[in-house]
């Protein structure tokens, strides 16, 4: 099988590199080429600006992708509010591109919490959406086009983390710009009030494959952690793994800081993932397992003179 991933971000060279290294064929593409990725496993790159006209298409062609992966556009929450007509562009007219030209492929497009307002606990597939901010509001208005497709599962996932270098030109995922501070003795200033379900990396790009190459998949899927943990008690775990000092996670609340325009509860349930034949077998890790696994293997232990 040969998948286009649209959009090279974190999670998009994630899951090109998993898919190349299980012996299928995988290209990313973007607007601009993705980061050097070390070893003899990077994924081949086109480039493409999927809002414009025929480009999808044309990349179709080029590739002979039998599936295609929507991982693309803006996705920084404080960007959208602020850019809320771009944001809007970025994934709506995306996805009435894939629409045009994806016919019966399979198509995975990796949508979000932010769906919801936060008023419900942790919503699951049949709960009503109700976006409160333009970030939400642009990845809810793809979903409604991409509906149309004959074969689509429109994957809604939570916070996702994993590692990611400190040097990475964008914002880093929150597990990692946490672990970066922490290492470096520098505070990290988090909300007590904002709550999410956080997904390992590896998980999400499980629980894609999965879906990328079933035989039969769900049109509409959740994908949440097993933990329902505030972001100030998720950096004060990070913090205990690593050896940091606890005091160097300050709690304050969400309307202080850059998660203001974020809902208080960014959290999924699932009535089908731990059901449906294409992802039964998965079972995503606790934030505790995750962040001890992604420890262990990129970072050695912070050691503190007694002297």
């Amino acid at each position: 099988m040969r998948t286009l991933v649209v959009g090279s971000g974190f999670v998009g060279r994630a899951l090109a590199r998993h898919l190349t290294r299980s012996g299928d064929a995988a290209v990313l593409a973007s607007r601009t080429p993705p980061g050097p990725e070390g070893g003899d496993t990077a994924p081949d790159w086109i480039r493409l600006d999927i809002t414009e006209d025929g480009a999808f298409g044309r990349a179709l062609d080029a590739t002979g992708a039998d599936a295609v992966v929507l991982v693309h556009g803006p996705s920084d929450v404080t960007w959208c509010e602020e850019h809320p007509e771009e944001a809007m562009h970025g994934h709506a007219e995306a996805a009435r591109q894939v629409v045009r030209a994806a016919g019966d492929r399979r198509v995975v497009f990796i949508s979000t919490d932010n769906v919801f307002d936060g008023e419900a606990e942790a919503p699951d597939e049949s709960d009503p959406t109700r976006p409160a901010n333009a970030y939400g509001r642009a990845k809810l208005a793809a979903e409604r086009i991409l509906a149309d497709l004959p074969d689509v599962t429109l994957l809604r996932v939570s916070l996702i983390y994993g590692w990611e270098p400190a040097d990475t030109p964008k914002w880093l995922n929150f597990f990692a710009a946490c672990v970066h501070r922490l290492r470096a003795d520098q505070p990290v200033t988090v909300p007590f009030d904002q709550w999410t379900t956080p997904v390992l990396i590896d998980d999400v790009v499980a629980a894609t494959t999965a879906l990328v190459s079933a035989d039969s998949v769900p049109r509409l899927l959740h994908l949440g952690g097993p933990d329902r943990i505030s972001r100030a008690d998720w950096a004060a775990v990070i913090a205990g793994q690593l050896g940091a000092a606890p005091d160097l996670v300050v709690a304050e609340p969400r309307a202080n800081g850059r998660y203001a325009g974020r809902p208080a509860s960014t959290c999924l349930s699932s009535g089908l993932f731990g059901t449906h034949p294409a992802t039964a077998g998965l079972l995503p890790r606790t934030v505790r397992e995750g962040s001890r696994l992604l420890i262990d293997r990129h970072t050695a232990p912070i050691t503190r003179s007694t002297v």
